[in-house]
């Protein structure tokens, strides 16, 4: 019996697959959508303030050409560390600067523009703001002719700078009403919640940080993405992987269904007490409806003197249908003792705490310990 026959590269099914996927990892239609509308309403509103602020003319461009270039990493790939507002601003003034500097010095066009691109990178690697369209900024200043000529060394800041700085600013709003994260900052890494020098729990398994540095010099090449993005990522993919290959457990299976919790009307007290007989570190917290509104445990009660509501904790949840070993971050991360597990009404269904996630995991450890060798 002859295998399912693939689509041969080059065939028209090969091709529309080629042509429709994205190029770009994360770039769904969505993203795109919202992408080109960013770029629409944030280039429209940078040539109109533009022109109202200095007027229109031929003594000034409305908007420099280069901005095109920045609103395309502004939009679409807002992550980069390319896309920031610093690498946008000082990448764009910063490399006009260097043109009109080559121009002023170097007559001759064809070596001008050449030197102008070559300073424009060194300036911008030595700042911190590599960003592609400063290279056409650079252009721009050399080749502008009379109107650049004839504002100079005023040009990189008006109006390449001023455009930057707009389009910019309009971008920082736009990312917040679209709910994305806007200037992008890389999370940091896990620190010890205990204050000591060992690394986190989370960290002391798996690739660890001079894993990445090794694999990125083994590699002899840039990649668009900061470095601490890429450690989160391939934790992720560690984790998703875990996931997969033991997706057979959901936390229905392991949670505690009789939980022991309190109402937010009970007394610090009360809640002490059952956190020491119960012999449990973590108690939701219930409102009148019964819908949980946060957890307790002793260090918040060390605080607590009349009520327990002003000493809440925010709760670690999840639903009963989420894969038990998801989470795995949550319940290592030093500081969450238990996650509660809620309906769609908030409402408590049960309790995973590190121990039943353990547990959960030694039950998938092999069990023929005698192919395990031993110390002698």
């Amino acid at each position: 019996m002859q295998p399912p026959m693939s689509p041969k590269v080059g065939s028209k099914s090969a091709h529309r697959f080629r042509l429709f996927s994205p190029i770009l990892a994360g770039a769904t239609l969505r993203e795109r959508l919202v992408a080109c509308i960013g770029a629409l309403v944030s280039i429209g509103l940078t040539g109109l303030i533009s022109g109202y602020l200095f007027g229109q003319g031929p003594h000034l461009p409305l908007i420099v050409a280069p901005m095109g270039a920045s609103a395309v990493l502004l939009f679409a790939v807002p992550a980069s560390p390319l896309a920031q507002p610093w690498s946008i601003i000082g990448g764009n003034t910063i490399s006009a600067l260097m043109g009109i500097i080559a121009a002023y010095f170097i007559p001759d066009p064809i070596i001008a523009i050449g030197v102008g691109v070559s300073l424009a990178i060194g300036a911008m690697s030595f700042t911190r703001c590599l960003h592609p369209p400063g290279g056409a900024a650079a252009l721009t200043a050399v080749l502008g002719g009379p109107v650049v000529a004839s504002w100079g060394f005023l040009f990189p800041f008006v109006p390449v700078g001023l455009n930057s700085c707009i389009l910019v600013g309009l971008g920082l709003v736009f990312h917040k009403l679209s709910r994305r994260n806007y200037p992008h900052v890389a999370p940091k890494p896990a620190e010890n919640m205990h204050q000591t020098i060992d690394p986190p729990s989370s960290l002391r398994v798996g690739f660890r940080e001079e894993d990445v540095d090794a694999a990125l010099e083994a590699a002899h090449e840039t990649f668009d993405i900061d470095r601490g993005d890429l450690s989160r990522l391939l934790r992720q993919v560690e984790l998703r992987a875990i996931i997969r290959t033991n997706a057979g457990i959901d936390c229905a299976d392991i949670m505690s269904r009789d939980v022991i919790g309190i109402s937010e009307d009970d007394s610090p007290d009360h809640a002490r007490r059952l956190l020491l007989k119960h012999n449990i570190r973590t108690l939701p917290v219930t409102d009148e409806e019964g819908r949980l509104i946060g957890t307790v445990g002793l260090r918040e009660l060390f605080e607590a003197t009349e009520r327990i509501r002003p000493v809440l904790s925010e709760p670690a949840i999840a639903s009963a249908s989420d894969p038990a070993l998801s989470l795995l971050p949550v319940l290592t991360d030093g500081r969450t003792h238990a996650v509660i597990i809620v309906d769609a009404g908030h409402r408590i269904l049960g309790l995973i705490s590190q121990t039943d996630l353990l547990s959960a995991v030694a039950r998938l450890l092999p069990t023929d310990l005698a192919a395990v060798p031993t110390a002698a």
